[in-house]
């Protein structure tokens, strides 16, 4: 954690604008970040906890992962001619600040109002749904498919990026602003849309993208190629794979920049990132590359694997071929095959919802297989509302809170209509 001193020089750096391009425009939450690096400004480390956590309790979490340099960093007036204001180091050393000093901040629940509103899904998108109502006063409760709340927080992200034990801390906050946490609970199938609605008065999906997008190395079956969330659950698990040997990651986004080091951390004996574009058109934060090539990952860029080859029925090596930039587009040159030895597959190419799943339950998808909802996040179904990755493709953390939120503010606004339209 940086000092104090180096707090307040970067602090210092904030112009307080009076138009907050960093909250209203880069940051998906609006979380007032002026009047937050204000307090940090006078030394009121204690009020400037409270402005954020009020706003996001994901306040930290965001700080951690969330990629300030493309969201609240690059809308900073700074940006403009300088460099921008550190937000997200600000944002992160009054967290741990207010974590070290064991400063505990309650967020107030209204009066209950008598509705009922079921959560499916634990992640960021749920539990910001589940907060948002929770502060209007419904009673809310929460399911989740796996053993332990928190969704991709608890089972996707590593905890050298995300200790465990915010997670947890967060967790343990909605629990005391009165919801209900279910668990080993799966959608589609101990639970339905009809089900719960014998019991609820809205529904709020935020079941995230579970399907891996994968394609075919070989005719045979393999147990040694993995989607990244199977990957990265066992991990997060501590099952840790053994035998890793050679390792190919092949993606470019943060999921395989988090597949490739986690290898490391079960014992691969090496890891290589193949990604089809370069690097400057790569997905990935930059700071996430820099630590993985630290950790000891090799990254080879302009590369597509296009098949295995296997040796008495196991993996051995990948065939690939070189590739080039071309109007944005990853193209093959020619002749320039080449093999690389890899005993083990992980495809982080990126995942999308399960369709079969959430169209049994008559919810209508859009054409790239999200479920289809509008400006309030609700879906073709009256009274369920959706958001997260389950509604977006490459969404952020900060993006799947935003939705959340969104999600609760038509919640209650349907409501609210449904009162009007009975007086």
């Amino acid at each position: 954690m940086k000092s104090i001193e180096e707090i307040n020089e970067l602090a210092k750096w904030c112009l307080n604008c009076k138009l907050k391009p960093c909250s209203k425009v880069g940051c998906p939450m609006q979380t007032n970040i002026p009047e937050f690096i204000e307090k940090i400004k006078t030394g009121e480390y204690e009020e400037a906890y409270k402005i954020l956590v009020d706003n996001n309790l994901f306040s930290h979490v965001c700080s951690l992962v969330c990629p300030q340099e493309e969201q609240c960093e690059a809308k900073c007036v700074r940006a403009i001619k300088q460099t921008p204001t550190k937000i997200g180091e600000l944002e992160q050393f009054i967290n741990e600040w207010a974590l070290q000093n064991q400063i505990n901040y309650k967020i107030a629940n209204s009066e209950k109002n008598g509705k009922k509103v079921a959560i499916i899904g634990s992640g960021p998108a749920g539990i910001e749904c589940a907060i948002e109502l929770l502060k209007k006063g419904y009673e809310v409760t929460i399911f989740e498919k796996d053993e332990n709340p928190g969704g991709i927080l608890y089972y996707g992200i590593p905890d050298f990026r995300l200790p465990k034990t915010i997670v947890a801390n967060i967790i343990e906050k909605i629990k005391q602003m009165g919801a209900i946490l279910k668990t080993n609970i799966e959608f589609g199938k101990d639970i339905t849309i009809e089900s719960l609605k014998k019991e609820f008065d809205s529904i709020f999906i935020g079941i995230g993208a579970t399907q891996a997008m994968l394609y075919s190395l070989t005719d045979q079956k393999l147990n040694t190629v993995f989607p990244s969330d199977v990957f990265l659950k066992a991990y997060n698990e501590n099952q840790f794979l053994k035998n890793l040997g050679k390792v190919v990651v092949i993606g470019g986004g943060n999921v395989a920049m988090d597949a490739a080091r986690v290898a490391l951390k079960m014992g691969a004996e090496s890891v290589k990132i193949l990604y089809r574009r370069d690097e400057a058109h790569m997905p990935a934060r930059k700071v996430e590359l820099k630590e993985a090539i630290e950790d000891g990952v090799e990254f080879v860029p302009l590369t597509r694997v296009i098949s295995a080859n296997l040796e008495n029925g196991k993996m051995a090596s990948l065939n690939c071929v070189k590739t080039e930039i071309v109007e944005g587009k990853a193209v093959d040159l020619e002749k320039t095959e080449f093999i690389v030895p890899a005993d083990n597959v992980v495809f982080a190419i990126g995942l999308k919802p399960e369709k079969s799943v959430l169209e049994k339950q008559g919810i209508v998808l859009n054409d790239w297989g999200m479920v289809q909802i509008d400006e309030n996040g609700m879906t073709n179904l009256e009274g369920v509302f959706a958001g997260g990755d389950v509604t977006e493709s490459k969404s952020t953390v900060c993006r799947a809170l935003a939705a959340g939120k969104r999600a609760a503010n038509g919640i209650d606004k349907m409501f609210e209509n449904l009162e009007k339209k009975e007086n």
